[in-house]
């Protein structure tokens, strides 16, 4: 039985077309792809691609990775710069038997010998978004480090084989070069065909030090249902570094077992996902902490339309006042 989980409502377009894909036989490696691609690709999705939010020196620097179930070969590039569609160059370097994570200039070189298009990815409208937050955080004395949305995605195709991809433009403001938990096979993704896979999306310094799309999936092989597996690692990697470090970030995580079975965890109010199958069409879900478990229902019309309104809102700047 196909199906496919991702995070975000941004990726429901890509799940449909991708769903679609893999009803008629398409492998998961090439859906899972696409159906990041389609995230990338549009513009007003300002965690993601082309029209990502810029780093504290003004680039877009992107991060993404690919993995394949069935093989484990993985790839992931970081820092990338002024590249279309970084997925696609990291499912290329999964082919490599070597050199599979590449970052930076050297990402950048690879994907231009490779083929890839180059492209700025800086939109006017990001950099609007990029002058709008300064104000509301820099220039008020604020943190600017909020903003973190990154599209994981997994899918399963109907011959068992199964793949996840990630891409972001990660967090906001960010030092030149810093890397979070999307391209770190093992925290921000993992995916094994005979067990299942996981991606993770939120603060990426926070999720590495749980490894926690590999510990997801490692607890799906002693047994554990994926609900219960994403559940037990989220909240307990929430205790443990409230306890040994005095704070978290957000953490949010999607899985799903080689049987097809799916869950979804986070430690906050406003996490949304999406799921697709053989049993139901896309659907977008809502997702909140309650005690330690999670809880999620289908998103209501209400607020998938406020959603679309929000996203194509024009950016207004805080009026400056001198007196």
């Amino acid at each position: 039985m196909w199906g496919m989980i991702a995070t975000w409502r941004m990726a429901l377009e890509g799940v449909v077309t991708a769903s679609q894909m893999l009803s008629q036989g398409a492998l998961a490696t090439q859906t899972v792809v696409d159906a990041v691609v389609e995230v990338e690709d549009f513009p007003l999705y300002k965690s993601v691609g082309y029209g990502g939010l810029p780093t504290e020196n003004g680039d877009v620097e992107l991060d993404a990775a690919f993995m394949d179930g069935d093989s484990l070969a993985f790839g992931a590039v970081g820092s990338l710069i002024d590249i279309a569609n970084p997925v696609r160059v990291a499912q290329a370097l999964s082919r490599e038997r070597f050199n599979s994570v590449l970052v930076g200039q050297g990402a950048r070189e690879w994907a231009l010998s490779q083929g890839f298009s180059a492209r700025k990815m800086l939109t006017e409208r990001a950099l609007q978004h990029y002058r709008k937050r300064c104000q509301q955080t820099i220039d008020k004395g604020l943190s600017p480090y909020d903003g973190h949305d990154t599209v994981g995605i997994i899918s399963r195709d109907k011959y068992g084989s199964m793949s996840v991809a990630t891409s972001t433009s990660g967090l906001f403001m960010k030092r030149r070069g810093r890397l979070g938990d999307s391209p770190v096979i093992g925290s921000g993704f993992y995916c094994d065909s005979q067990i299942g896979a996981a991606t993770a999306t939120g603060v990426g310094e926070d999720l590495m030090k749980g490894c926690t799309s590999y510990e997801i999936v490692r607890r799906m092989a002693q047994g554990m249902p994926p609900q219960q597996a994403a559940d037990s690692v989220v909240f307990e990697l929430e205790d443990r570094l409230m306890s040994r470090f005095g704070r978290v970030g957000d953490l949010s995580v999607v899985c799903m077992n080689a049987d097809g079975m799916f869950g979804a965890s986070t430690n906050i109010s406003n996490f949304s996902f999406v799921v697709a199958s053989e049993a139901q069409p896309p659907t977008v879900y809502l997702a909140e902490r309650h005690l330690n478990t999670t809880r999620y229902v289908p998103a209501d019309e209400t607020w998938m339309n406020d959603y679309a309104a929000r996203i194509r809102a024009p950016i207004v700047m805080e009026e400056v006042r001198y007196d």
